[in-house]
């Protein structure tokens, strides 16, 4: 299966400011049931029992692969196109549908970057920061660690400082008024050169401009052409600074990149990592080592970087007992989110309300939350589970 036009509708399949057809009969307070996107996933997520979904809506949860600019939602992005009239993005919610759509991973990466040129102020940066923990509090996500590429702003003449207030700002107004905890991974632009790794590192450890929330370091990008030992002695200033390894790694290159990713950057988490089911080898070291791969099933295949969900290696990562994340990547731009992810993880992998509250817990242990924030979401989704199976 290919990435598919979402068709003259909004995300969720249908046209900005109409309602979504749900029961919520059964849902939570506060809860709204998610309908299906009309990307790649539609037919996935229609699978799934109505009940299943409405439980998935309520169903406390962590996020721990998800990207800033990524996740600016279109109402959000034809705003800012709309401040910046000299951009190329559309500043109708609707012609972004046709934008998203892409050829191949190369083309995601040149539209992603036209967005990215979008945040040019302090500004832009607190109302995409704030307005993405509303997204999260709405898909009941209790804590999400959000990669940030601070280099593209800071190149593009944002005060690094500023930078930084405006996503702490918005962090600290969000939990206030969402009780969404947000934390931060900085990483780098690969395609940028080893210039956008220095300026990244350096900003990750500078005690006089790092950011409270900061909490690991990420490489993101191309992998192609783009080799991961070349930026361990960056990875190495985070290391030892305090700092998590949670780089990309295999999602368009084979496992020898998910190795390297592992060797030469230590990583204890692994964005994507889709082609580690092809070496059993590196499968075994994930699952003896409790190395966490954050899979982003409908990413995947709107990058094309796997064929068809139906072909995709998270049932592989499970059957090897190799731990799994479920997460949304850049949701918007996909068409999809972290409620929708849940669902096309039940269906690919059978699961019932058990199943996605152990699947939730596991992206809590696998998170960089401290152990009695662990305790108390892991606790909130046991209790959200026996509530909802002995109504």
């Amino acid at each position: 299966m290919t990435a598919s036009r979402p068709a003259a509708t909004g995300r969720g399949g249908r046209r900005p400011g109409e309602d979504p057809l749900t029961d919520h009969r059964d849902a939570p307070a506060g809860a709204t049931e998610p309908t299906a996107p009309s990307g790649p996933t539609t037919s996935d997520a229609a699978r799934v029992p109505r009940d299943l979904h409405a439980f998935i809506a309520g169903l406390p949860k962590a996020e721990l692969h998800v990207h800033h600019v990524g996740s600016a939602s279109p109402r959000i992005v034809s705003e800012l196109a709309a401040r910046h009239p000299d951009s190329k993005v559309p500043t109708d919610p609707e012609a972004l549908a046709d934008y998203f759509t892409f050829t191949d991973f190369a083309h995601f990466i040149d539209v992603y970057l036209s967005v990215v040129d979008l945040i040019r102020t302090p500004e832009d940066v607190r109302l995409l920061t704030y307005e993405v923990a509303r997204e999260l509090h709405r898909q009941q996500v209790r804590y999400a660690e959000l990669t940030i590429t601070p280099y593209s702003s800071v190149r593009r003449g944002i005060d690094e400082r500023a930078f930084m207030d405006a996503i702490e700002d918005a962090r600290k107004a969000a939990e206030k008024e969402f009780g969404t905890v947000l934390r931060w991974c900085f990483d780098i632009p690969g395609e940028a050169g080893l210039e956008s790794a220095e300026v990244t590192a350096r900003l990750a450890t500078d005690d006089r401009v790092r950011p409270e929330g900061l909490v690991s370091f990420g490489l993101g990008g191309p992998e192609i052409g783009v080799p991961r030992p070349q930026f361990k002695p960056y990875f190495d200033r985070a290391i030892a600074a305090g700092l998590h390894s949670v780089p990309h790694a295999g999602e368009t290159t084979g496992p020898e990149t998910v190795w390297d990713a592992l060797t030469h950057l230590r990583a204890e988490r692994i964005g994507h990592g889709t082609s580690s089911a092809r070496d059993e080898k590196l499968l075994a070291h994930l699952a003896e080592r409790r190395i966490a791969l954050e899979v982003c099933p409908t990413s995947n295949i709107a990058t094309r970087a796997v064929r068809s969900l139906d072909e995709h290696p998270i049932r592989e990562f499970v059957r090897a007992g190799v731990p799994v994340t479920i997460n949304s990547d850049d949701p918007p731009m996909f068409g999809t989110d972290l409620n929708n992810e849940y669902a096309v993880a039940a269906r690919l992998l059978d699961l019932d309300e058990r199943g996605l509250a152990g699947l939730a817990k596991a992206g809590v242990e696998a998170s960089f939350l401290d152990a009695p924030g662990k305790a108390r979401i892991t606790d909130e989704i046991d209790a959200y589970t026996t509530r909802w199976l002995t109504a």
